[in-house]
């Protein structure tokens, strides 16, 4: 029996290409909110004894969550066999320590919650800190697919003559993996945050790449801000417009055009969140990660 595989509001476009991959079904689902704010949930498709997964990339996660567990309720309730999360984006990673007295260990507590209401997670390079597996936070299987490929991949075909710049010295092994892989050279920035949107940058001596293009790569990008302060330093050392390329396009508040006016020639990210920055599709490996899961 084909797996059924459910789109939460607005991950259409990304489950139409897993099904597409994985031969499997689409799940009819149907939600909407009372006028009190609350949830409305009905699965239309039949689950009992069926493999299912929800794709739900979970950028912005407080809207989504409750609605995503309340769906995995639903079809564990109605007698599937397995539910799984698809999640290209996964949220809450940050907060993977206590920094101060008395804050909550976010990316723990939503690794329960998620723990205890599906079978498995895919999804593409989860932000780990000071974790080194994703086993540490999840008590069931994390599947981990890594678009640092995608990205050497896009860098060879779009900027052969690039100079790969990684955001911070935390960076520096699987930015030094993309530019390897696209055959170009790949320097770190020295980055102090100061706070979520202060941040302040320290370039390497530049000099001997200033014939290539920029390529600043990040894993996220969110806020924007060290892309913004890199962009301008580059711009006064009078190289050309960056590519800002990343893989998690997040772009809180206005960070995307703030990028653009700061100068940035063009700005590329994976499809894990949908924006109109998206160029890179990743369902290919998202859904090779699945195939012995959804059985």
């Amino acid at each position: 029996m084909k797996p059924l595989l459910f789109a939460m509001p607005g991950n259409e476009d990304f489950t139409g290409r897993l099904i597409a991959a994985l031969g499997a079904e689409p799940g009819s689902l149907e939600m909407r909110r009372f006028p009190d704010g609350e949830t409305y949930v009905r699965l239309a498709s039949d689950v009992d004894g069926r493999s299912t997964a929800f794709v739900c990339t979970l950028d912005r996660p407080n809207d989504k969550t409750l609605p995503l567990l309340f769906t995995a309720h639903a079809a564990r309730d109605l007698g599937a066999s397995r539910v799984g999360l698809v999640a290209p984006y996964l949220g809450y990673m940050r907060q993977d320590k206590r920094f101060r007295p008395g804050e909550a260990i976010t990316s723990s507590a939503f690794g329960s919650l998620l723990s205890s209401s599906f079978d498995w997670i895919v999804t593409v390079d989860p932000h780990l800190h000071r974790r080194t597996s994703m086993s540490e936070i999840y008590a069931i299987p994390v599947a981990v697919c890594h678009a640092a490929p995608k990205l050497s991949a896009w860098i060879r075909e779009h900027a052969p003559n690039a100079l790969v710049i990684g955001p911070d010295v935390e960076s520096e092994q699987w930015v030094s993996t993309v530019a390897a892989d696209a055959g170009v050279p790949c320097v770190t920035l020295e980055k102090t945050r100061r706070g979520d949107r202060d941040v302040e940058i320290k370039l390497p001596d530049l000099e001997a790449w200033r014939s290539r293009t920029p390529v600043l790569v990040d894993d996220i990008i969110s806020s924007g801000r060290t892309m913004e302060v890199a962009i301008r330093h580059l711009s006064e050392l009078g190289f050309s417009p960056p590519i800002c390329l990343g893989i998690h396009g997040l772009f809180a508040d206005d960070a995307f055009e703030r990028l653009e006016a700061a100068g940035a020639s063009s700005i590329v990210c994976t499809n894990t969140v949908s924006h109109k920055a998206t160029a890179l599709d990743v369902s290919d490996i998202v859904a090779k990660a699945m195939s012995s899961l959804v059985q």
